[in-house]
């Protein structure tokens, strides 16, 4: 029994096109009350910032309001303002940490 050959081709698997994840800025915001050593405390912990790096970043918090602390996806700056948060109210302080789309 003879076979006929089937015409076709066989289609290469289409390669899924994608894109570089959001990024995500993490910010800290002034207040009259977290003292500025909680503050290089909290960008050494949590942003694994020297602390030289970290005393100027807590210095433009204080002067111009408020200061990005890093850039990361979605997942890791909703990690990063969760855990900042929780360790500012554990310390007392009204520490305001958010993010916002790169």
């Amino acid at each position: 029994m003879a076979t006929k050959p089937q015409s076709g081709s066989v289609l290469a698997p289409e390669r899924a096109k994608t894109k570089p994840p959001r990024m995500f800025k993490v910010i800290l915001f002034n207040d009259d009350y977290t003292t500025m050593d909680f503050v290089v405390e909290v960008l050494q912990r949590f942003f694994e910032i020297n602390r030289e790096r970290a005393l100027q970043i807590m210095l433009k918090v204080h002067n111009e309001g408020s200061a990005v602390c890093g850039i990361y996806s979605r997942d890791v700056a909703e990690t990063k303002v969760v855990q900042v948060s929780k360790f500012a109210k554990q310390h007392g302080h009204p520490l305001r940490c958010g993010m916002e789309e790169n």
